[in-house]
């Protein structure tokens, strides 16, 4: 990989006798996060607002609002050990780094769901912290504080613009980490330029082994337009959320101002064929929640087993497509032992 960035500043059901998730604040909040996955994956917020070919926020007030939230909701990450914006033929990527376990190891590179940020991933920061150094993206063309200068058309692009921020980082390779479309756009790297990949970890990945069912996309609709009423937001929010309890809190805030002040400019992300998938030649941990309304969990793990050629399909069957938040100590252990088998 390149030189120095630019630096600006096992099946789990959980296991017999484990504590039931957390339900803090916070995790509420990020199981709001997830609901919403669908909105934004399937019917494409604000897909008409606004004529530039890139995603952009349609006014002044709209960034100060976001900015405003976005802030507010980093304040449950620790202070990075550097911020990092990187350069890359699509626009400038937002890089967070925290100084972990395993210095002189490839680092973790963690990639947020669709709409979400970086914040998305401070239940995840600390026990991973214990594994490796981390690396949090913030991804091109979606609101955070990553810029996009140049249309994002296809996978092609996707995989190039990442893959270009990720040869900027010291050492020759990452372990790349995704959750939902981040795991669509970790398999997207590594079917396409894997190089600078030494594994990938998928965290119930959205449109990589099995399509988003009908259910999910009728039900989406209604929250998908701003001047719906609030009340059928939160009830497709809380199903997809396995009926937990809709809060106001940071990253809903953050996600609700992105959703009202940005004009996404992606395509919808494809299915990969199988054969694609069993063309990569990397340690694969793809973890599948049993309760996820993303996608048939039974057929995911199906197709997940079948494609990986150097695959473990592990399925935590309490989890829904919050599993990231409600269970990030067993997610940290099963990576480090992903970790331990490739180094």
């Amino acid at each position: 990989m390149g030189g120095d960035a630019a630096v600006t500043e096992k099946d789990r059901a959980g296991p017999a006798g484990a504590p039931a998730p957390r339900r803090r604040q916070r995790w509420r909040g990020l199981r709001w996060a997830a609901a919403v996955l669908a909105v934004v994956l399937l019917v494409g917020w604000a897909a008409t607002r606004g004529g530039s070919p890139v995603g952009h926020f349609t006014s002044a007030e709209g960034y100060d609002d976001y900015t405003a939230a976005y802030e507010q909701a980093m304040q449950d990450f620790p202070e990075p050990d550097a911020t990092l914006d990187v350069r890359t033929d699509y626009g400038v990527v937002r890089m967070y780094r925290f100084d972990g376990a395993e210095p002189d190891k490839a680092p973790l590179v963690l990639l947020p769901g669709r709409a979400s940020g970086a914040p998305m991933l401070a239940d995840n920061l600390g026990p991973l912290l214990e594994v490796r150094t981390v690396y949090t993206v913030d991804l091109l063309g979606e609101p955070g504080a990553s810029v996009q200068s140049r249309p994002i058309t296809d996978d092609e692009d996707q995989a190039r613009w990442l893959h270009q921020a990720l040869s900027e980082l010291p050492g020759s390779e990452v372990h790349l980490f995704g959750v939902s479309v981040g795991g669509w756009t970790a398999m997207n790297l590594a079917i396409r330029q894997p190089d600078v990949l030494a594994s990938v970890t998928l965290i119930d990945p959205a449109t990589t082994f099995a399509d988003i069912p009908v259910e999910t996309v009728l039900r989406s609709i209604p929250a998908s337009v701003s001047w719906f009423p609030e009340s059928w937001r939160d009830g497709f929010n809380s199903w997809s959320a396995g009926g937990a309890p809709v809060e106001d809190v940071p990253v809903a805030d953050m996600i609700e101002s992105g959703m009202r002040n940005y004009a996404l400019r992606l395509p919808a992300p494809s299915r990969f064929p199988a054969e694609r998938i069993a063309s990569v030649d990397l340690p694969v941990l793809a973890i599948i929640a049993g309760r996820s309304v993303m996608h048939d969990p039974a057929e995911a793990v199906r197709q997940a087993e079948a494609s990986l050629s150097r695959g473990t399909v592990l399925t935590y069957e309490d989890a829904s497509h919050a599993i990231n938040g409600e269970y990030p100590e067993e997610i940290a252990a099963d990576v480090a032992d992903l970790l331990a088998g490739v180094e």
